[in-house]
């Protein structure tokens, strides 16, 4: 049978996903209208009925569900593979989590770009896959040194320290004497795991607080946020909280207790096959000489200097 045209699929795959046609037309940036009509000329090429229309909207024929997660999946793999394609015109491809990216990389990389203009760049906001770090689709990423699922082969450059300490609004920080104080107020965890809470508690031999308690958050932004607004005391990262440290938005109730964690030091990452080309190389020396005079600010008088 002859393939449909890709637009009615189009339409019609994101009226199924989305119950109607409405939100369908803002995500394809068409009217309400074309979706209609690309998915009444679907029916009439296939001869079958993908929609019961009523007045409250449509709803999937017995067909359109069958049809739909055929069409989800195919018209995602397009994408990805889309994705990839574009991907390698860049040289260099760099993938880093959220946190890391809003609090250091973003903030400081246009002077990277400015100085080499001609090399293209194109950076991910995102977590890696639990399958590792994606080299085909990255040369280059920003991580910490001990982390699941770490390809052997993959190349590591230290940047700086990760360190953390308890730290949260004046009000709240004003009413801890000492760590054991922390019992009476809310954790905020930037991961379900709460190994970041685990560690200091463990390290600087806390009493009585349970961080199994607490609220959990999607990442050290929500986290970070939530402590500035009087939720509770989150565990700060000295590096990548350090502005809201710094106008005093957080502070830190105990200062002296500041400890690294097992997952060691932010790193940059990369393919082994590209580590050594121009590009790579210029970043690598850029963003080395970045984290060093960091470093130098954040940790000074510290033993992580």
């Amino acid at each position: 049978m002859r393939l449909p045209p890709l637009n009615a699929l189009r339409a019609f795959e994101a009226a199924a996903r989305h119950g109607g046609y409405i939100d369908a037309a803002e995500e394809l940036h068409v009217t309400r209208g074309a979706i209609s009509r690309h998915v009444k000329g679907l029916e009439d090429h296939l001869g079958i009925a993908l929609f019961h229309r009523h007045s409250r909207g449509v709803e999937l024929t017995e067909a359109g569900r069958q049809l739909l997660p055929v069409l989800t999946d195919a018209f995602g793999r397009m994408a990805d593979g889309v994705d990839r394609v574009t991907a390698t015109r860049a040289d260099l491809r760099i993938i880093c989590p959220p946190a890391s990216s809003i609090r250091w990389l973003l903030p400081n990389v246009g002077a990277f770009r400015a100085q080499y203009p001609d090399w293209r760049m194109q950076i991910t906001t995102d977590y890696y896959p639990r399958s590792g770090f994606d080299r085909t689709a990255f040369n280059l990423g920003i991580s910490v040194e001990h982390w699941e699922n770490r390809n052997a082969d993959v190349m590591i450059e230290p940047l700086f320290p990760l360190v953390v300490t308890p730290a949260c609004a004046p009000e709240i920080a004003a009413k801890l004497t000492s760590p054991g104080d922390l019992a009476g107020v809310t954790l905020l965890h930037e991961r379900q795991e709460r190994s970041d809470w685990r560690h200091w508690v463990d390290t600087f031999e806390v009493p009585g607080l349970d961080i199994e308690t607490g609220d959990v958050f999607h990442n050290l932004d929500v986290a970070v946020k939530a402590a500035e607004m009087g939720a509770g005391v989150v565990m700060a990262d000295l590096m990548l909280c350090r502005q809201e440290l710094a106008r005093g938005s957080l502070v830190m109730p105990f200062p002296d207790l500041i400890c690294d964690t097992p997952m060691g030091r932010f790193a940059l990452i990369g393919d082994s096959d590209s580590w050594y080309s121009p590009p790579v190389a210029a970043f690598r020396d850029w963003i080395t000489e970045r984290a060093a005079a960091d470093t130098r600010e954040v940790f000074a008088g510290t033993p992580f200097a």
